[in-house]
């Protein structure tokens, strides 16, 4: 059966630094897809994260680009097995030079907690109880 899958396209400052960043926390970099204007992050079966720099970037749109450690223009939210594969992740985000950000989300049947990248994207990283998914 056919898998729909997402590319999310994000411009970065340094796409060295980006590629650094995301295979510390465990993602792998697809080298076919990849550059030294790109870095193709592999995050699951269905989930690419091309990062790709300013300059490259604007070759796909006639928009601005922008400052993303001033602006939102997206948020990206990952899912995670356990509440400590939330932790875990948001963790290796800030010692990877990320920044943990906002409040621990705590509803009980949720759990989660964000990160901003190198770049200033937000990362929201949400554990969900199975059985409350399931009604």
């Amino acid at each position: 059966m056919y898998q729909q899958m997402i590319f999310v396209n994000l411009a970065v400052n340094d796409v060295d630094a980006s590629r650094k960043f995301f295979t510390e926390l465990g993602y792998s970099i697809n080298p076919q897809f990849s550059t030294d204007e790109c870095a193709c992050v592999v995050i699951s079966d269905t989930i690419i994260a091309m990062l790709l720099g300013k300059q490259r970037y604007s070759d796909f749109t006639k928009k601005e680009i922008v400052d993303s450690t001033k602006s939102s223009e997206v948020l990206l939210c990952l899912s995670a097995e356990s509440r400590e594969k939330v932790d875990e992740l948001v963790n290796k985000a800030a010692a990877a030079g990320g920044t943990a950000n906002n409040d621990v989300q705590d509803q009980g049947f949720m759990y989660g907690r964000s990160f901003d990248d190198l770049d200033g994207h937000s990362w929201e990283v949400v554990w969900m109880d199975p059985a409350a998914v399931q009604g």
